[in-house]
């Protein structure tokens, strides 16, 4: 199983290691002295083959120019006493044809014959070890002009005998080695496992006894002697750990009898506390549902404020102007009536009522205008069907229908959207919602006196789309920015605004639409709005 760790004694390991390294060390040595000594008399056997064939080639120089072969094969009798070489074959080259023809050769006593080597001589520059041979082919030469080849076979078997007989004593000489080495291990090892052994019955004694006075034995061995006294130190210490604890149990049966007393004086307490907790919450619970029902009546109170003051002021405005038709009405019947009525008073009083006319129209419109806007924030927006929307169509679509409002500034609206870009949404609410953000930056963030911008980027992430709309304006108060979604918050009472437009933009986008809106601080001047919707209404 793989939760049982393998152990082994230290007997073993010592063992295992020592012999270990002492063989991968002798296999190392070994192994590089062979290959040198090997390197060596392969040289040797190389240099010794190439010393008779230079002079094989010197003394067949005059045998070539006469054609002098028995000569030749007198001479080559002369190497049978060096039993490196195996055969010889002497080449000549016809000084007509330039052919290569066998002239003499000369074999060691029980070895045959070899096939010529015409067709590799010329090519020969390098000695060639074959299996147990060594290939040497030396040119002979007179005045510079190459005459034959000298061609040379050397047996490779008495250096083939020294390496057997030197990997036997080198075998030999490691199995003496690792069996000393392995004896010294053992006597090594026992000074060590004995102290060991000891002290591991001496700790079991006391596991099992529970009897902390023995004292562990002298080691020869410093650092068995130091781990001995460290037990040693172990046990006192123990044993008056013992003793304390036992004083210490007394101690805790004595308060642990208090104890109770204390807790059950502490539970009573506690539940006292806890009743006056419970009694604290409630009252802040119905502090909170106070406070809740205050701002209610409070945002109420103030969206009524609103409504009164955006709907009385044209109302009175109409009054004031009836009022005064009224009045002029009275004088023109009175002069008709007394037969003083002239044609001055008569124009004068036609000029007047259409003024007052007039303006009783304007704000009577002006009151329906914000009844409908009340409207548009109270109805639900939610009647239109969903469809697939073209968002690029459907902003041209609405800078189309406020081409007469932006032509008369010079304000420019840069759209960012991709020509593919689609979703399954309302297009109604849609339009809406650009048409209110960009009416609220040219009455509101943009100078007419200064060219502004306004920047619309939409960009899809995931099952969502991403509008970012900004304007380089000169944005708006912090106090105003808190409650830029709440209803008939302006900074333009009075002078047309109503207060209504981004907060009916908030109900389009969170009821409407299912999205999100936020207004962000990140910019030094004008307003950023992120918007975020969903590419299904359904998601």
């Amino acid at each position: 199983m793989s939760g049982i760790s393998h152990t082994i004694s230290i007997q073993k390991a010592l063992i295992r290691t020592v012999m270990l390294i002492t063989t991968l060390c002798l296999v190392l040595s070994i192994s590089v002295s062979t290959y040198l000594d090997i390197e060596k008399q392969r040289s040797f056997a190389l240099e010794k083959l190439a010393t008779y064939a230079d002079i094989i080639a010197f003394n067949a120089q005059v045998s070539l120019l006469f054609d002098d072969k028995e000569t030749e094969k007198k001479r080559l009798e002369g190497f049978r006493a060096a039993t490196v070489i195996e055969n010889i074959h002497i080449y000549k080259i016809d000084e007509f044809t330039d052919e290569v023809t066998f002239f003499a050769s000369f074999n060691a006593t029980n070895i045959p014959p070899i096939p010529t080597r015409i067709g590799k001589l010329a090519n020969a520059t390098k000695p060639v070890f074959i299996e147990h041979h060594i290939d040497i082919v030396r040119p002979i030469a007179f005045e510079g002009i190459t005459q034959g080849y000298v061609y040379i076979r050397g047996g490779l078997s008495a250096l083939d005998s020294y390496i057997n007989e030197k990997l036997i004593i080198n075998v030999i000489v490691a199995l003496s080695v690792l069996l000393l080495v392995f004896l010294i291990t053992i006597r090594i090892q026992r000074r060590f496992t004995l102290p060991i052994e000891a002290l591991t019955k001496l700790v079991q004694e006391v596991s099992k006894n529970k009897n902390y006075d023995v004292h562990a034995p002298h080691a020869e061995i410093s650092e068995l002697n130091q781990l001995g006294s460290n037990l040693n130190i172990l046990f006192s210490r123990t044993k008056a750990q013992l003793e304390r604890q036992k004083k210490d149990e007394l101690e805790i049966r004595q308060l642990n009898q208090n104890l109770e007393e204390k807790v059950n004086h502490r539970t009573t307490a506690l539940k006292e506390a806890n009743q006056e907790l419970l009694n604290t919450l409630e009252r802040m619970h119905q502090y909170q549902n106070k406070i809740v029902e205050n701002e209610k009546m409070a945002s109420l109170g103030q969206m009524v404020a609103g409504v009164a003051h955006e709907v009385n002021t044209p109302i009175g405005l109409g009054v004031t102007g009836s009022t005064l038709l009224k009045d002029k009405l009275t004088e023109i019947q009175a002069a008709f009536n007394s037969k003083t009525l002239t044609a001055s008073q008569m124009e004068k009083f036609i000029n007047d009522g259409i003024e007052n006319l007039d303006l009783i129209y304007r704000n009577l419109n002006r009151a329906a205008d914000l009844v409908s806007s009340f409207k548009q924030v109270a109805v639900n927006q939610d009647t239109e069907l969903t469809s697939s929307v073209n968002v690029a169509e459907l902003v041209n679509n609405v800078l189309l229908t406020m081409k007469t409002e932006l032509s008369v500034c010079a304000h420019q609206v840069h759209v960012d959207c991709p020509d593919n870009l689609s979703i399954q949404s309302k297009s109604g609410p849609l339009q809406q919602i650009f048409q209110n953000l960009i009416s609220n930056s040219l009455i509101h963030g943009l100078s007419v006196e200064t060219p502004g911008n306004i920047n619309i980027v939409f960009k899809s992430e995931n099952n969502t789309i991403r509008i970012d709309y900004l304007d380089d304006g000169k944005g708006m108060p912090n106090h105003i920015r808190k409650r830029i979604f709440d209803p008939f918050v302006t900074t333009r009472r009075g002078e047309g605004g109503s207060g209504l437009g981004m907060h009916l933009v908030y109900n389009l986008i969170t009821q409407a639409l299912n999205g999100s809106i936020i207004l962000l601080d990140d910019c030094d001047k004008g307003v950023h709005f992120v918007i975020e919707l969903p590419l299904n209404e359904g998601l």
